[in-house]
């Protein structure tokens, strides 16, 4: 197995970063690994408390806060080994489970870890989480155990391919595992425990919870959009000859304007999402076939 790179955002973490570190140093330098932590324009003392492992990690500031996809992002880019890892910084994850799933990466593009029986888990993003895992299933057409687990191992070739369809903000994790189980990358769930995350979370309920619709939506558009245009097509189409059908029978045999508009949407619809479709698949392989 080669070496690997650990990538920790971080935004805010004071109560937890120093306990994170202290826990996992000491495994990544008996394994000869490297560790990039991005401080995404954290306000609190957490510069300041990472600045006492400088001589440890590799540290990278953001001047303000641009969003954990960004911070990993900036994390990838800064590596330089072909294996990487992402790592909480809120003390919800073992370094035991890293190497864990560092042990299940060889010949696998990413190895995801599922939270099993026994994690901690907020109560209150379960239902958020139910749905886009319910919504990833129809998109992928395989079960997906753990959507959006912040520790994982993938080889940075792989990542490169599918960087560009990344988000800045939270949905991050959720993104990769869609692309990467529908662009027919090797991908495998291993379970791990996580413990309650130390400090305040930075997820908002209401406005999350309305982020999460958007990414669903997002997903399905990115990777799946006939599954929106089709059924919408056909549903105007369905409406229409239904009208169309009740005119000729109660009034006159004539094509009623109304019937004729929904029928003129359903073929624009359709035709719109080919074109959507195929922009899609563009998108989605624009970086597929390079070294």
């Amino acid at each position: 197995m080669s070496k690997m790179t650990v990538i920790i955002p971080v935004y805010n973490e004071e109560k937890a970063i120093r306990k994170t570190l202290d826990e996992l140093l000491p495994h990544i330098e008996s394994k000869g690994w490297q560790l990039i932590v991005v401080n995404d324009g954290s306000d609190d003392s957490t510069g300041a408390i990472l600045e006492h492992y400088s001589d440890r990690l590799r540290l990278i500031c953001h001047p303000y806060n641009r969003g954990y996809g960004a911070a990993l992002k900036t994390g990838i880019r800064a590596a330089e080994t072909e294996l990487l890892a992402i790592y909480d910084s809120d003390g919800q994850h073992r370094p035991e489970d890293l190497l864990l799933l560092y042990n299940e990466a060889y010949e696998l593009d990413m190895v995801i870890g599922e939270r099993a029986t026994g994690s901690r888990v907020d109560i209150f993003r379960v239902p958020g989480k139910w749905l886009l895992t319910r919504a990833a299933n129809i998109i992928v057409g395989r079960k997906i155990s753990d959507i959006n687990s912040g520790l994982r191992v993938f080889r940075r070739t792989f990542i490169k391919k599918i960087l560009h369809l990344m988000p800045e903000g939270f949905s991050f994790t959720s993104t990769s595992t869609v692309a990467a189980m529908k662009m027919g990358f090797l991908v495998k769930f291993v379970p791990i425990k996580t413990r309650k995350r130390i400090g305040t979370s930075t997820v908002r309920q209401v406005r999350h919870g309305f982020m999460v619709l958007m990414l669903i939506l997002r997903l399905v558009i990115l990777f799946s959009p006939l599954r929106i245009f089709i059924p919408v097509s056909f549903a105007l189409a369905g409406l229409g000859v239904a009208y169309a059908a009740y005119v000729i029978a109660t009034v006159r045999l004539t094509l009623a304007n109304g019937a004729l508009l929904c029928l003129l949407a359903s073929l624009m619809i359709f035709f719109f999402g080919l074109v959507v479709d195929q922009i899609s698949v563009m998108r989605r392989e624009r970086y597929m076939y390079e070294d």
